[in-house]
């Protein structure tokens, strides 16, 4: 099959789309990546690259990219923010038909986080190239519009529910990560456009190397009850209740939590670090998707939590697939499909979201558990991940509705 594969993030900015696209290609799939100019999350564009002109690169050996100048997303406001989402969309209405002119295209598939105007140069090629649209929805619109702040007025969420509405018209197929995005995505699609199709990790990074993370972060690690929070520290993460929770935990000695990553709350969190002499409190920084695997083999837990808004109760976040895959005990600070999974899978302890005090005794019961029994979560959330989210499954699977829909024709 002839794939198009579309996003405006990919690697070297680490998202599950890299793995999927590496995944169709060694299955014999003829596979090109429409992207951007990397910036996410720290918002300044990555060595080797530049924000103006256009880019073709050959990625993994297997895949074509071709990159479209983006306006950097900066260090935060929403100004840049749109400007970041909008230069994607017109500079890939621009220049993704000349970067792909006599390429032959049977599926184009659109990896659509926020934003999801990003389907709209995907909806031209469509019509160039005659191609089929699907669009792999990692994030409910304009729900999180809304539940994140960024919009509040309710004339704009309701316009940019109707541009949403227009985006999905003209979708063939739209994947849903999670099986509680159903009924909010009917208001705005077809039903009968709709599949469930969960986000997939390829476990096979999950092998750990060994010597990749610096010697003293290791030490730090192994040597304490260490907690791994790792991914985006957003307004969406309630970093808030994890910085609550380790100032209630300040006595305890044992114990440290790590916030790995970065984005727009870092800053804050590093002054509340600083103000609350949190020593148990560790900012190692960002690392590269190949040092996780040997992080979380460190972590006697890892740790995913959200805001307590109904739009995140739908979602499940792709950091969960990666802590399943790890085989490690987690603590889910989050309702809905995210809590349901850990609890179904016996992979962890749940509690309330945006709670410091419940997530510090939550910490502290599985502290307080036996290793025994927090091995057993984290073989119960191996076997989990193998059942519902291996990435050798999934992109077969893929595939099979792919096939199916293009054979309705």
């Amino acid at each position: 099959m002839r794939i198009l594969l579309m996003s405006q993030y990919f690697w070297p900015e680490s998202f599950i789309i890299n793995d999927l696209a590496i995944k169709l290609a060694s299955e014999g799939h003829e596979v090109t990546v429409a992207t951007g100019k990397p910036n996410y999350p720290d918002g300044d564009i990555y060595s080797g690259y530049s924000a103006k002109g256009v880019q073709r690169e050959r990625y993994s050996s297997l895949i074509d990219v071709v990159r479209v100048p983006v306006y950097p997303r900066g260090k935060g406001g929403a100004k840049k923010l749109v400007l970041n989402y909008l230069s994607f969309v017109v500079m890939g209405l621009w220049y993704f038909p000349k970067l792909l002119r006599g390429k032959k295209i049977d599926v184009i598939i659109v990896f659509a986080p926020s934003p999801i105007v990003q389907v709209i140069p995907a909806i031209l090629l469509k019509w160039l190239k005659r191609a089929h649209l699907a669009v792999w929805v990692q994030d409910l619109w304009p729900e999180s519009l809304s539940a994140t702040g960024f919009i509040k007025k309710s004339w704009v969420l309701k316009s940019v529910g109707c541009m949403v509405r227009g985006i999905y018209k003209y979708c063939d197929t739209l994947l849903l990560q999670s099986r509680a995005f159903f009924e909010p995505t009917k208001k705005y699609a077809d039903p009968e456009k709709l599949v469930y199709f969960p986000n997939s990790i390829d476990i096979k990074n999950f092998s750990v190397r060994g010597n990749i993370i610096p010697s003293d972060l290791k030490c730090e690690l192994e040597n304490h009850f260490s907690v791994v929070f790792a991914g985006n520290i957003g307004t969406a993460q309630s970093v808030e209740s994890i910085v609550e929770a380790a100032s209630i935990l300040k006595q305890e000695t044992a114990l440290r939590i790590f916030i790995v990553g970065s984005g727009s709350m870092l800053e804050w969190v590093v002054g509340q670090k600083k103000s609350l002499n949190l020593d148990n409190l560790v900012l190692p920084g960002r690392f590269p998707a190949d040092a996780m695997s040997e992080i979380f083999e460190c972590a006697a837990a890892l740790l995913v939590s959200l805001n307590d808004e109904e739009i995140f109760s739908y979602t499940i976040p792709s950091k969960i697939q990666a802590y399943l895959a790890a085989g490690r005990p987690i603590i889910a600070a989050l309702r809905g499909e995210g809590a349901r999974v850990v609890s179904e899978s016996g992979a962890g302890l749940v509690c309330p979201p945006a709670n410091g005090q419940l997530l510090a005794a939550t910490i502290l019961s599985l502290k307080e558990s036996s290793s025994v029994e927090r091995d057993k979560m984290g073989a119960a959330g191996l076997q989990y991940f193998n059942e519902n989210y291996d990435m050798d499954f999934q992109s077969g699977r893929l595939i099979d509705i792919l096939t199916a829909r293009l054979n309705r024709k």
